[in-house]
């Protein structure tokens, strides 16, 4: 059994080499530099040579407000790349692994949304993302596509660091307190993805789309406190958060007012769910503060 992973330089990839390096797992991944997802023939070499058992997409555009003005960039990335990915592993039989988005959804839901919801995206970057589930379902039968939601980690950029700065340099300020869903670490998802690997590369996968996101649902509000209580024992700050409505926070991008998705599903077949959004979101601080103290 062996992994291939490309985007492997973003957060989620990060993620998944430290623990598929801790868990002695053979694995390469790929970060965009050495292989381009929109590149048939890096592709397809990176597939020859490597010979994986499973491909793993980790790579995606992820920039919500920037797809707007980008959407030709958003589709090569997120319908194009992993349509590409698709054809590929089709031809080779291996099973992919790819990672899609709560923001298939319009938000109008008042329970979690399942996966045989209907996708109704409300910007471009949602509709390039719900191209790409369409395109890997087009062109590959042995597939798993995970949708997940509010993913935070200790790599790259994300709420969680963004609020965690903030703590850290001013007293107040507003947070969205009418758009819900699943804070989602890093650690979880990877550890759900491999979950996924393993069992496509023993051929005992059932194949089709999944939700995994963290447990719990949160508010922006909600999510922002949290980080601010997990930060405040050790730096001794303790700002105000205003709950402000999404008019008050106006982007270019709607966002879901509900993003909340059911991971019921995955839970029954693969056997795991993600640790409460909570927990993870303190454990997450306490690494970071005590990774900027290392570096102090």
């Amino acid at each position: 059994m062996s992994f291939l992973v490309f985007g492997a330089g973003g957060q989620l990839g990060r993620e998944l080499a430290g623990m598929t390096a801790s868990r002695k797992l053979p694995a390469v991944l790929l970060a965009r530099a050495e292989a381009d997802i929109g590149d048939r023939e890096a592709v397809t070499a990176a597939v020859v040579n490597m010979r994986p058992t499973v491909v793993v997409n980790a790579a995606a555009y992820t920039k919500v407000d920037k797809a707007e003005d980008e959407p030709a960039q958003a589709f090569r990335e997120n319908r194009d790349g992993p349509a590409l990915l698709a054809e590929i592993c089709a031809a080779r039989g291996l099973p992919l692994i790819h990672v899609s988005t709560d923001y298939v959804f319009d938000g109008t839901k008042p329970a979690p949304y399942v996966e045989t919801d209907p996708v109704a995206p409300l910007g471009v970057y949602g509709a390039s993302k719900e191209a790409g589930e369409q395109a890997v379902r087009a062109r590959l039968d042995r597939h798993v596509i995970l949708r997940t939601a509010w993913v935070y980690g200790i790599h790259g950029n994300n709420f969680l660091k963004t609020m965690l700065n903030l703590a850290g340099n001013r007293e107040s300020w507003g947070v969205v307190a009418d758009q819900r869903g699943n804070p989602t670490a890093t650690e979880d998802l990877a550890a759900a993805i491999l979950a996924a690997a393993a069992r496509a590369a023993e051929g005992t996968a059932r194949w089709g789309t999944y939700h995994f996101a963290g447990t719990g649902m949160a508010t922006w509000h909600d999510f922002a406190s949290e980080i601010v209580a997990a930060q405040a024992p050790v730096t001794g700050r303790n700002p105000e958060l205003r709950a402000i409505t999404t008019a008050e926070y106006p982007t270019k991008t709607r966002r879901p007012a509900n993003s909340c998705l059911d991971s019921g599903h995955f839970a029954s077949v693969f056997g795991m769910k993600a640790r409460p959004w909570r927990e993870r979101t303190r454990e997450v601080v306490a690494a970071l503060l005590a990774a900027a103290k290392r570096e102090a």
